[in-house]
This record gives structure tokens, sequence and C-alpha cells, in this order.
């Protein structure tokens, strides 16, 4: 059902990609920046187009229970798997912001944590005023997602003017339940052609070691790695965008379904 309906997005035109102007990813976790948007990333580098990512997360709850990789270490290394990626992107290292928010417990906006979150994004967003921003779909099916969505909500509500959005999927491609997906009037969805840098993109994902079978966390036998079937999905030459007809992002009514886990 999930790769039916992505399939039948039409594709948006690659010129398109040089209008974004000014670009932030947004990424629950060190990876998802990889996942969903590596390919338009390098397209936008490529294109001379400055790209920032900002890091949501910690990213330490992946092997909660090594030994050998306390949670500074496991943040240590997650964060420079990220600039690695980054990197081969085309993302300068300094174009990072991570706020370092607790993996798997992401704050609203309506709590302490989530309202600082929110003022350290306006500050941002003021100092470095984005064209395009990417963030996850408000209803991927993974709470840490699903709280960036809100906290970017939050914080885009804040900015003399609202750039251009554009929501991508993680989680969805597996775990979508019916009531995940895109609803009619919501969003308009594109694919995007990514085969001319596929390549960086898949050296970008092999980048997060940590997340992939052979972890170099190797003494915490419950820990994540992402699975085949999980990766097949972003090993293929389309990205999928979806850009909200709602006015999701232009409003601050009650969003209580995208918060939902």
């Amino acid at each position: 059902m999930v790769s039916s309906l992505f399939a039948s997005y039409p594709s948006l035109p690659l010129e398109q990609v040089v209008t974004f102007g000014a670009t932030t990813i947004v990424a629950p976790h060190p990876d998802d920046e990889s996942l969903g948007c590596g390919g338009l990333l390098a397209l936008l580098r490529q294109a001379g187009v400055p790209v920032w990512c900002v890091l949501v997360t910690d990213g330490t709850m992946s092997h909660p229970n090594s030994r050998k990789f306390p949670a500074p270490a496991r943040q240590a290394l997650r964060e420079q798997e990220l600039r690695t990626a980054l990197a081969i992107l085309g993302v300068e290292p300094q174009q990072l912001l991570p706020l370092n928010l607790p993996d798997g417990a992401a704050a609203g906006p309506d709590t302490p944590v989530g309202r600082a979150a929110v003022q350290r994004l306006v500050s941002f967003w003021r100092q470095h005023p984005p064209a395009t921003v990417l963030v996850p779909w408000r209803r991927d099916p993974h709470p840490d997602h699903r709280a960036t969505s809100l906290l970017v909500r939050a914080a885009l509500a804040q900015l003399p003017a609202l750039p251009r959005v554009l929501e991508y999927v993680v989680w969805a491609w597996e775990r979508a339940t019916p009531t995940d997906l895109p609803t009619p009037g919501e969003v308009r969805g594109w694919q995007l052609s990514i085969g001319a840098v596929l390549e960086q993109k898949q050296q970008a994902m092999g980048a997060h070691h940590s997340q992939l079978p052979g972890s170099p966390i190797d003494d915490d036998p419950d820990g994540f790695t992402l699975s085949t079937a999980m990766l097949a999905h972003f090993t293929q030459p389309t990205e999928i965008y979806l850009e909200a007809t709602d006015g999701y992002f232009s409003s601050q009514a009650p969003a209580t379904h995208a918060a939902q886990p």
C-alpha cells in the first residue's frame, strides 16, 4: 500500500531543485538525513545551494546497554558519523546544529525542554534564514520524528516569512498504518529522481557504521541496526517528498494527531 501510493506521485522536475534556495534538513537522529534526503542534499550541494543540518536528538538509545560505548561515547560516535555522511554529501562540517534532545524521548513544543528547542531553532533561522526546510513527515511512525515535526512547526510560526516546507519519510516505509499515510487534501506528493547521486547517498548511509550490520558497538545484543529490508527502500533512484496543501505549517491549530506515537 505504501509503495503503491508513493509510486503514484508525479516526478518533481530536477530543475526545481536549484530554486529551493538555502535549505535546512531537520533530522531526528543521525542517519535520517542520509536515508530520507541524501539524494536531494547531494543535488543541492552540486548546484551550489547552501545546506544546513539540524540534529534533534543525541542518538544514544540505539545501543543503550553498551558498556564499551557508554552514552557520551555513543553520542560522540554518532555525531562523527553524521559529520562524515554530510561531508560525503557535500555539506560542510560547520553547517551542523545539534540540539541534543534525549533519543527516544524528544520533547514536544508544549514542554519546557521543547520550548527551549523551539527557541534555539527560531534563533538559528533568524541568523540563517531558510528558503526551504526538510522535516520528517508529520505522522512518520516514530515518536521522535513526530515530535520533530511539531518542534519545527512551532518554530516556523515565529518566523516573519514561511519557507517552503517539504516533508520526507523514513519509518513510514516499514511501519505505516493506513492512518499514518497522507490523506486527500493534506499534501501534494512528489518523486525526485536521484539516480545521478545515488552512489553518494549510499556512501553517506554507509558512514553510519554503528547503525548497520557489523556495528562497532558490538556488546549490546539488543542494540538497533537497520535491517536489510529497511535499507532496501533507500537504495532506489527516487526519494519521496510531501508538500502540505492543508496549511499545516502556516497554522498553529492543535495538531494532536501528529503528536501521537
